[in-house]
């Protein structure tokens, strides 16, 4: 991994489950990777903290309460820097917002699905499963 500069900008991502095992997914809305398919996330504001970022981010894009936890994993995309982290749904209603211009949950077949169709944003896929992360059904 690529040490961050003053040029990197840090960024979070949420990795998140419903109870069928189903992973969280939203359409972006915006470049880079507009129209795609990947989690939902941002770039973390000055004075946040990366669980603050998750949590605001994941509310915005989602409108789902979230609880992060754990760091899955991180991967730098142009000056980007994303760390991921494993998040709990705690409420709220699934809707599109802010940057998200759909949102859904997506089992095996369908994730499967829109990687063979070119939908998710670059790597998405291969990096869930390096890190153990794709959905469970």
């Amino acid at each position: 991994m690529e040490g961050l500069t003053s040029t990197t900008i840090r960024c979070v991502g949420g990795i998140a489950f419903d109870p069928q095992g189903r992973l969280l997914l939203i359409r972006r809305r915006n470049d880079p990777g507009s129209g795609q398919w990947s989690l939902p996330g941002g770039r973390v504001e000055p004075g946040e903290t990366d669980k603050e970022a998750v949590i605001r981010e994941l509310s915005e894009e989602t409108g789902l309460d979230v609880i992060p936890g754990t760091l899955v994993g991180s991967v730098r995309r142009r000056p980007y820097e994303i760390f991921d982290y494993a998040c709990e749904v705690q409420g709220g209603v699934l809707t599109a917002g802010d940057d998200a211009s759909d949102v859904r949950w997506s089992d095996a077949a369908d994730l499967a699905e829109l990687e063979a169709a070119g939908a998710l944003v670059d790597l998405l896929f291969v990096t869930l499963r390096e890190w153990n992360a794709l959905p469970r059904t």
